[in-house]
């Protein structure tokens, strides 16, 4: 597996709340924005504001004491990537969340826990490009 990461995400109560926040506030612009979520490219990594609770099910993982709200992902090249990195997490003695699965966004994506709870994101995104030298450009 490569070492980089190229998302993070915050669980956020409120979305719109938090847009503005981020929008209005900091000055950022997101790069994409469907239904529900916002992007933000950041200097090779994306920062991006989901629904605390839609993060939470689609992660598999209540938000609780061990579950913040926030994954960080490791986004791959193909589905056969995500799938050798879930593998190999798990054989480190990660907990599988979610096996990877085509998503309704269009890509194919996992979740596992580190072995201090920490709930990680293998994806694929189709309309993301990684770079050369593994950094994420939306």
């Amino acid at each position: 597996m490569e070492q980089r990461i190229s998302l993070i995400t915050l669980g956020v109560d409120d979305l719109s709340r938090a847009r503005r926040f981020y929008e209005q506030g900091l000055g950022w612009e997101p790069r994409d924005a469907p239904d529900g979520v916002a992007f933000y490219q950041l200097p090779g990594i994306a920062l991006a504001l989901f629904g605390r609770a839609d993060l939470a099910e689609d992660a598999r993982h209540p938000v609780d004491g061990r579950f913040s709200g926030i994954t960080i992902a490791i986004n791959q090249r193909s589905e056969a990537d995500v799938d050798a990195v879930l593998i190999q997490a798990a054989a480190a003695g990660a907990t599988i969340l979610k096996p990877a699965e085509k998503v309704f966004w269009g890509g194919y994506s996992g979740y596992f826990a580190d072995l201090d709870g920490h709930v990680w994101e293998v994806a694929l995104n189709p309309a993301w490009t990684i770079n050369d030298d593994g950094t994420l450009t939306i």
